[in-house]
């Protein structure tokens, strides 16, 4: 593929990738989350009149990328990490009844 070729790629979610919490309305319970509604509200100007996790999201992704990635990297680093300590200790109760039922035979 070339440079100037772009790659459309359609994405389609299901029940099991869907996050309910992008669709929820922010709490502005916080003098940040305030800020940051009415900053993408005044941005995105949603037809209903309310800023949702998806829409907070959408526009850091756009104007910070940077800290978006940061987080997802963090949260991917920290959830492979997880899935070897899972299949270690698998694996070790595994051997443990194993070695149980050599022990009955």
């Amino acid at each position: 593929m070339s440079t100037q070729e772009t790659l459309n790629v359609d994405f389609t979610d299901t029940e099991e990738t869907e996050t309910p919490m992008l669709s929820e309305v922010v709490n502005q319970e916080t003098e940040l989350k305030q800020w940051l509604v009415e900053y993408v509200g005044n941005k995105l100007n949603p037809e209903d009149g309310n800023v949702t996790v998806e829409n907070v999201v959408h526009v850091v992704a756009e104007e910070f990328p940077e800290f978006l990635m940061t987080v997802a990297e963090e949260n991917w680093i920290r959830g492979y990490k997880q899935g070897l300590v899972d299949v270690e200790e698998g694996m070790k109760i595994s051997a443990a009844e194993e070695a149980q039922q050599d022990e009955l035979n």
